[in-house]
């Protein structure tokens, strides 16, 4: 197999063509703002929205900036605006149990009716009420209770009288109280006269006297039960007055709200405390606690506070919703999400009431869709859980986050949880998408709609247009200038290069819409109307400047001799690998010195990273493959007897990845063969066990980064690099790389086999076994073969050479036999 040609420059790059564009600036264009190439994205949105069932929730998963909460609110927007308005939710006092707040669905709309309601019923009745309370009638009424009071109770008296009277005995009122006193002739006896009394005259006087005040303690502990009853008649009274008042106001109220069982349960529950407290609305106006202290609306030393708990607390209204809610929360902690309950601080303690319910984003967004961050998610504590729970209960309980976790035992307000009916959508990466499926069993039950972004599109004409037309509506909407054709060419090639695929367009739009801001910046800076060519390559070569500190350093190091790496001349067991490094969001390619040496031992390579803890766990991989291949195809016979060693040169960060194992499979060879490399090619690629080279990522780098250092040295057409066959549609390299191949200053070749590698890098046929299944004298397998052949032999000698020094010094260790 002869080796491969050089690449041509055509196929080094894929360029579109302006030509082929039949507008000339974006303004001609229809804006396009839906995302192109995302078709089962869509179709699992589709299926997402449109699905009613439990757990069939959306995870829209796909890298950070590709346009996924965008594309997804916009559709379900969409689809919402011929959705359902989903009922207000109110709060309201529970008269019977004040700690736990009633909750009210009522029609999109009637929430806030009802609170004006509610809010005007109170106002009237605290006009209405006392007002009834200062009329004739009533007054009278109560005067009459209050005289029926007084007669009773003197009706008795005058009977207890006229009895003492017959008996010569006079009822006195003291100031202690009534007492009974003898009386002659009209006159009360003196106690000095009583006592001269005869004793028949005085017992008689005092046997009399005891009766009667036994019945005066009767009629004196019955006051008690009369006035008793007589405030139980003014109670009455009271009530029959304000239930006439607030009767018609209820009623009215009750006729309207007649389709609305709740309310009709509540405005029963309310007209009862009413008239158990009509009192209330008798006292005079509260005054505010302190001058000059406005503590708002809320604040219960406003007056009126006493009628907080007749308040309806609107907790959603939906009167102006359109559609379906679609809410988004980019900060979804646990209250955020569950709803709160406030506190005020009264005179050094916390009160609260239904009017301090707030709402979270799953009372905003239900019977809609609800949009959240899974990072963000993730970051607030127990907001997964709270969700999860709400999701899983099919409600959502107001409650804080130390009620929920059993850490707090004072009592606070427990407001009756809320049907939840609710689409969720999280968008995240894949990476926390795989870490919920692992880490959570409830995780599938309840995200069940995977949708899943492409990173890229392909590129073909319609794509082009669709992408082009996808810029226009980004212009338009950032109010940016124009963009001439040429400067759309040179982003769909930029595009194509984000891809890494000279045959997609990248569907990260993050990136292009800041490139497209500072190529508009590069327009104004030089006062033109429109986005040209040259704007969009300025604005790309800032960014490149901008971020290239780290990639200049390092190929200053390599110039100055620093980093040790040769591009002319050739070297036994040594030669350039290519890695790509990267800082912050910029990646750029480095060249490296692999080395390698062999021995005489047991058919090991050791990888010297993996030894000192450097080498990731698919480069340690990489180089075991290496010891498969040389086994498989040079030790069928024999055994494999050697120890080798493979090396990067002066790196001192983890090695990860198996992009050098073909590279390190190359020096091995040669350190085996004695055949000295090519410095001036580098080469990238992995290679499996039978010797063929395999794709790797970042090839564009990596050829840049070589070609970088060989121009600093100076080019002398020598220079070049070897990358898999399988790479080359995914070339989209710089201009000067593509200008430098042209001009046959450097080259780059498609390689299949580890044997093309070796051919172009020694300049010797690599060599295919023959019919007698040996290869061909002088080629690079032959001299590998014979070098393992020898290592071999050279083992096996040492082994019975072993063996026979073994076996004397055993001989000379035997005792001669004893004679007697």
């Amino acid at each position: 197999m002869s080796p491969p040609a050089p690449l041509s420059a055509a196929e080094l790059c894929r360029r579109c063509d302006p030509s082929g564009f039949k507008f000339n600036t974006t303004a001609e264009l229809e804006p396009l703002h839906d995302a192109i190439g995302q078709a089962r994205a869509e179709e699992a949105v589709r299926f997402g929205v449109g699905i009613r069932r439990d757990g069939f929730n959306m995870f829209a998963m796909g890298p950070s900036g590709a346009g996924k909460h965008t594309f997804v609110r916009a559709f379900i927007e969409r689809t919402a605006k011929t959705g359902v308005v989903p009922s207000d939710v109110c709060y309201v006092h529970r008269f019977d149990h004040p700690h736990e707040p009633s909750a009210l669905l009522l029609p999109p709309g009637k929430g806030l009716i009802f609170r004006n309601d509610i809010k005007h019923l109170v106002e009237e009745l605290r006009t209405v009420l006392p007002a009834a309370f200062e009329t004739d009638e009533f007054r009278k009424g109560k005067e009459s209770i209050e005289t029926d009071l007084k007669a009773r109770h003197k009706a008795k008296l005058s009977v207890l009288e006229e009895r003492a009277t017959e008996a010569s005995v006079a009822i006195v009122r003291t100031p202690s109280g009534l007492a009974l006193a003898p009386v002659h002739l009209g006159e009360i006896i003196a106690p000095d006269e009583f006592e001269k009394l005869p004793d028949e005259k005085r017992l008689q006087f005092l046997t009399s006297m005891e009766q009667l005040q036994n019945e005066l303690r009767d009629v004196l502990e019955e006051v008690p039960r009369l006035e008793k009853e007589a405030r139980e008649r003014v109670r009455k009274l009271v009530r029959e007055v304000a239930a006439a008042r607030t009767g018609h106001l209820i009623g009215a109220l009750n006729t309207k709200w007649a389709d609305q069982k709740n309310i009709l349960t509540y405005l029963h529950a309310l007209e009862n405390d009413v008239l158990d407290n009509v009192e209330d609305f008798l006292k005079p106006e509260e005054a505010k606690e302190g001058p000059g202290i406005d503590l708002g609306d809320l604040s219960p030393f406003r007056s009126g506070a006493r009628f907080r708990r007749y308040q309806v607390n609107l907790l959603i209204d939906h009167s102006e919703t359109k559609g379906a809610p679609v809410v988004y929360e980019n900060h979804p902690t646990f209250q955020k999400l569950v709803g709160r309950v406030e506190h005020l601080s009264q005179l050094g303690a916390l009160i609260t009431d239904t009017s301090l319910i707030k709402p979270g984003a799953l009372h905003r967004a239900n019977g809609g869709y609800l949009l959240l961050d899974a990072r963000n998610l993730v970051r607030e504590p127990y907001a997964w859980e709270g969700l999860k729970r709400a999701l899983l209960a099919k409600e959502i309980r107001v409650e804080s986050l130390g009620q929920m976790l059993n850490l707090v035992s004072t009592l606070s307000l427990e407001p009756e949880p809320i049907p939840l009916d609710i689409k969720v959508v999280l968008l995240g990466e894949r990476e926390l998408y795989n870490l919920f499926l692992q880490l959570d069993p409830d995780f599938h039950g309840l995200f069940k709609v995977a949708v899943d972004f492409e990173d890229d599109v392909d590129r073909n004409g319609d794509s082009s247009l669709a992408y082009a037309r996808m810029i226009a509506a980004f212009v338009a909407k950032e109010g940016m200038k124009p963009i001439d054709k040429n400067g759309v060419a040179r982003i769909l090639d930029h595009a194509a290069r984000l891809a890494g695929n000279s045959e997609k367009l990248a569907a990260h739009m993050g990136e292009l819409h800041d490139l497209l801001r500072e190529s508009d910046y590069s327009a104004s800076d030089r006062n033109s109307a429109v986005v040209s060519g040259a704007d969009v390559e300025r604005a790309i070569l800032a960014q490149e400047t901008r971020a290239g500190r780290i990639r200049e350093r390092v190929l200053e190091e390599i110039t100055r001799g620093t980093y040790l790496i040769d591009t002319a001349g050739t070297k036994v067991g040594q030669m350039n690998g290519l890695a790509v490094l990267t800082s912050g969001k910029t990646s750029f390619g480095r060249p490296s010195r692999i080395t390698a040496r062999v021995r005489l031992g047991k058919g090991q390579v050791v990888d010297i990273e993996r030894e000192a803890e450097l080498s990731g766990p698919i480069h340690s991989k990489g180089v075991f493959i290496l010891s498969g291949f040389l086994g498989g195809r040079y030790a069928l016979n024999h055994p494999l007897s050697l120890d080798a060693s493979v090396v990067f040169e002066q790196t001192y960060g983890l090695v990860e990845g198996d992009s050098a194992s073909c590279a390190e499979l190359c020096v091995l060879l040669s350190a085996l063969s004695q055949v000295p490399l090519r410095q001036s090619l580098a080469m990238t690629g992995s290679v499996n066990q039978h010797g063929q080279v395999q794709a790797i990522g970042g090839v564009n780098e990596k050829i840049e980064g070589f070609f970088d250092v060989c121009r600093a040295r100076g080019m002398t057409g020598e220079e070049g690099v070897l990358i898999p066959q399988s790479n080359v549609r995914h070339l989209m390299l710089r201009r000067d790389v593509v200008e430098a191949v042209e001009k046959g200053l450097f080259a780059i070749y498609p390689i299949e086999t580890v044997d093309q590698a070796m051919e172009l890098l020694t300049g010797l046929v690599a060599g295919e076994r023959n019919v007698d299944g040996q290869f061909p004298e002088g080629t690079v397998n032959h001299k590998v073969e014979q070098a393992l052949i020898a290592f071999a032999e050279r083992r096996l000698a040492l082994g019975e050479a072993s063996k026979s020094a073994d076996q004397t010094a055993k001989s000379a260790s035997v005792e001669p036999p004893k004679t007697t």
